[in-house]
């Protein structure tokens, strides 16, 4: 009989689909508990302990993540399996989500009427041969924190996805939202498509609690504005109508 091997729980051993590093790259970080978190910091464990189990034990100990950040180098030491390169990744991460948290967003302009809309989006979408939809993150006095591209299509049509949307308004923490796509033919009169998916996103803006402002159309030096026309009231208003029956 060879010798006696020793039972792991070594990261490493376990399937890639459960590893946190893994996960975290094909899921997001929102999808990793705090001890996963920690243990991608920690990269190993110590004494037939995962860097899983020794995040855990590490919390269970510290009473969480604000006591953690509140320990020093030296009570951080008594803890077994943290030497000092693990501690100052600790202290790293901690302190650059206190930096995150302290940092101001950064104003890219503002915006209050279509027709600034249309002057702010233009350069980019006019003359392009495929549909592209933007949508610009307002915080709650209507500046631009963010302008995104959500999709990219055909000649034709550019596929949206709401979720998608409402994952870009909560990643940068914004009040409110206006959307924007092009029509290469020129013509920014909507389509039924057009129509229907800016009342879907009215709707979920009032389900979620995300003011939505405007669905602009850029055509060839001009555009379509569904606030101007009266739309975007018209789809709240009725959707507000639906819930109070």
């Amino acid at each position: 009989m060879g010798p006696k091997q020793r039972y792991t729980s070594a990261i490493k051993a376990w399937p890639v689909e459960e590893r946190p590093r893994e996960r975290l790259l094909a899921h997001g970080s929102g999808a990793l508990t705090t001890a996963e978190l920690i243990a991608i910091l920690l990269r190993t464990g110590t004494g037939g302990q995962s860097a899983v189990e020794l995040a855990r034990s590490l919390l269970e100990k510290t009473g969480g993540l604000r006591e953690l950040d509140r320990k020093g180098v030296e009570e951080l030491q008594e803890a077994k399996g943290l030497g000092l390169a693990k501690i100052a990744q600790l202290k790293a991460a901690l302190e650059l989500g206190r930096r995150l948290m302290a940092e101001e967003k950064k104003v890219l302009g503002s915006v209050s009427s279509s027709k600034e809309v249309h002057e702010w989006l233009r350069p980019q979408m006019q003359g392009l041969t495929k549909e592209v939809f933007k949508v610009l993150l307002l915080n709650g006095n209507n500046e631009v924190l963010e302008s995104v591209t959500a999709s990219e299509g055909s000649l034709t049509e550019s596929p949206v996805y709401l979720r998608n949307l409402v994952n870009l308004a909560n990643r940068h923490q914004a009040a409110a939202l206006i959307v924007a796509h092009n029509h290469p033919s020129g013509n920014p009169r909507p389509s039924p498509t057009d129509k229907s998916l800016t009342e879907e996103l009215v709707v979920m803006g009032r389900l979620l609690k995300i003011g939505v402002l405007d669905h602009v159309i850029i055509g060839d030096g001009r555009y379509y504005s569904f606030a101007d026309e009266g739309l975007i009231e018209q789809y709240g208003a009725a959707f507000d109508g639906r819930r109070t029956r």
